[in-house]
């Protein structure tokens, strides 16, 4: 694995000599919090390599020779997402296999499936969820990771082939950049981010203690380096704000201790001192208005046409347009097709 600052930017050096570069990432979420870069998977002209995101030996040279060029991954909206929110990495432009396949109309286009239909390779998946902060690395884990990218140039020559025989290529290149333009990372939202499944049902009173516990249990996770889960889930946050809700005796699981029994005690303890009018209100969730006949109508017709086309062109309804999209067409077409594709609104055109 590569780690040190000569490493690396021997590694930009190859990649610069490269007419093709394949990425890949590995994040652990189920180990550390917040969600955390663990690996940096390359494959290139001339070889595979895994550069360590942990160390201490800077990345920009690497992310700035990424930036200038095509990468070829496979899903990248996830990758994507972690490097903009882990590293403010924003690629240029990107050829996912994942939409290629599905924009051809595969039944089938996971990693492994592609790879073992289109290049007769087997892939053996059994490090899914390992634990990528660990050092050193277990030699299956790095042949994991190797496996990952090492086959997706091959795989985009044979996918690319198809798309350019169908006459799609385009399509995949809009559909890239969209992803690319897409993969911003959401934004916390710290006024309702506490209001977890099961929250709807407690009155106010529940809801100021949930909150604090919510927000308690946030702290501990980021100082533990462990997702919140582990440390209260999610239902016992839940069981503890109802009864501390209705002014019942609260007692804590075995599995909270010490200083941890402490900081829940005084969350609910801050959520008792609040005023009546400082108490969270219930969420009024407010019903979709029913669409009217008209516009009903026009989703049906609009729907008939997307499935026709897909249906002639062998690919899913939904990359045509979603649910949602034909909603917005029915209700105000000129508006909403404006936010499509162009090939989208090609095919969606009487």
């Amino acid at each position: 694995m590569l780690a040190t600052e000569t490493q690396i930017n021997d590694l930009v050096e190859s990649l610069r000599r490269s007419n093709w570069i394949a990425l890949d990432t590995e994040a652990d979420s189920l180990h550390c919090y917040p969600e955390k870069l663990c690996l940096l998977q390359l494959s290139y002209e001339g070889g595979d390599a895994l550069v360590d995101p942990l160390g201490s030996a800077p990345l920009t040279p690497l992310l700035d020779c990424l930036a200038t060029r095509e990468l070829i991954l496979h899903g990248a909206g996830f990758d994507l997402r972690l490097l903009r929110r882990t590293r403010g990495f924003v690629a240029q432009q990107v050829f996912d296999t994942e939409i290629a396949a599905r924009l051809l109309g595969r039944p089938r286009c996971g990693l492994s499936d592609l790879v073992s239909e289109i290049l007769g390779v087997e892939l053996d998946k059994g490090s899914q969820r390992a634990n990528w902060s660990q050092r050193p690395l277990t030699p299956r884990m790095v042949e994991y990771a190797h496996e990952d990218t090492r086959h997706l140039s091959p795989l985009r020559a044979a996918l690319d082939a198809e798309l350019a025989r169908l006459g799609r290529q385009s399509w995949h290149r809009e559909a890239c950049a969209r992803l690319i333009a897409h993969s911003v990372p959401g934004t916390p939202d710290p006024t309702r981010d506490w209001r977890i499944k099961g929250s709807a049902d407690l009155d106010p009173r529940a809801l100021a203690a949930l909150r604090e516990l919510w927000l308690w249990r946030e702290e501990h996770a980021v100082e533990r380096n462990r997702p919140p889960y582990f440390v209260l889930s999610h239902e016992i946050l839940i069981e503890i704000a109802l009864r501390a809700g209705r002014g019942e005796t609260v007692e804590l699981p075995p599995a909270v201790k010490g200083a941890q029994r402490h900081g829940v005690q005084q969350a609910l303890e801050r959520a008792r001192e609040l005023p009546e009018a400082s108490l969270p209100a219930r969420e009024q969730h407010q019903r979709q208005p029913r669409l009217s006949n008209e516009v009903q109508g026009r989703v049906e017709a609009i729907r008939r046409r997307r499935d026709q086309r897909a249906a002639q062109l062998g690919i899913e309804p939904t990359l045509i347009a979603t649910k949602a999209d034909l909603v917005a067409l029915a209700e105000s077409w000129n508006e909403a097709i404006g936010h499509m594709m162009s090939w989208q609104s090609a095919l969606l055109s009487p």
